[in-house]
């Protein structure tokens, strides 16, 4: 599973509007940039209490990154 699949099915496990989840990937030469957007009330439910949620994403696209041999940068647009 992909780095990008992997985050939508995370994301959309953890936002109330699942339809709004967007996540765009912008590829570049030595990493991936992931940019998610979601509803302006699911916000904190990804960033989480002082960063915990988005540090926990951060952790899973490392892991993910070091099986596709790909670095993940994890952007969260609100």
């Amino acid at each position: 599973m992909s780095g990008t699949l992997l985050l939508e099915y995370v994301v959309e496990s953890l936002v109330s509007k699942k339809d709004q989840v967007k996540i765009e990937e912008i590829a570049g030469p030595d990493e991936v940039v992931l940019e998610v957007r979601v509803a302006q009330g699911d916000v904190g439910k990804i960033i989480g209490k002082n960063g915990s949620v988005a540090r926990s994403l951060r952790q899973i696209l490392l892991a993910a990154g070091m099986k596709e041999k790909k670095d993940y940068i994890l952007e969260i647009i609100d």
